[in-house]
């Protein structure tokens, strides 16, 4: 019996090994998922700092607080975005990462004319070659942040 083709060339059969294989790994990912707590980030937060899974580690939206606490730190945009950065550092390093491991970044931005105003603290803390990166305009973050950045670092 001949194998029927998709429009892209593969075969059933190539699509449904394909799909067996996504599953085995997905399923030997799932149980190298580690949901990690960091000391100097805020307690009782309904989610985890970061989830390191396999190699990479996912850290959640930060936001310009100071460590360990939820209080916004004062002076705007600049601050704001120079203490997310930071935070997304402290779990970074605290789980044996660091900013030059991050490949993914997500910048959410209460005023997109604040734009060049991030982009001048986002550039003096990261280097070239830059990870890749999206930016959403949001209409309010947390807490009244300015920015929010998540971030996914890998080894």
């Amino acid at each position: 019996m001949k194998a029927q083709s998709t429009s892209s060339g593969f075969s059933i059969h190539k699509s449904l090994a394909l799909l067996a294989a996504s599953l085995v790994c997905l399923g030997a990912c799932a149980a190298d998922v580690e949901f990690l707590t960091v000391e100097g980030t805020a307690k009782g937060l309904p989610f985890s700092p970061a989830v390191k899974a396999g190699g990479q580690l996912y850290v959640s939206g930060q936001i310009g607080t100071l460590p360990g606490t939820t209080k916004l730190v004062a002076g705007g945009m600049a601050e704001e975005a120079k203490q997310a950065i930071e935070n997304v550092k402290t779990i970074l390093v605290a789980n044996g990462y660091s900013l030059r491991d991050v490949v993914k970044c997500t910048v959410m931005l209460a005023d997109m004319n604040e734009w060049t105003a991030f982009n001048e603290v986002y550039t003096a803390a990261f280097t070239p070659p830059y990870p890749a990166r999206s930016a959403i305009g949001a209409n309010g973050l947390a807490r009244g942040a300015k920015v929010e950045l998540d971030c996914i670092a890998a080894k």
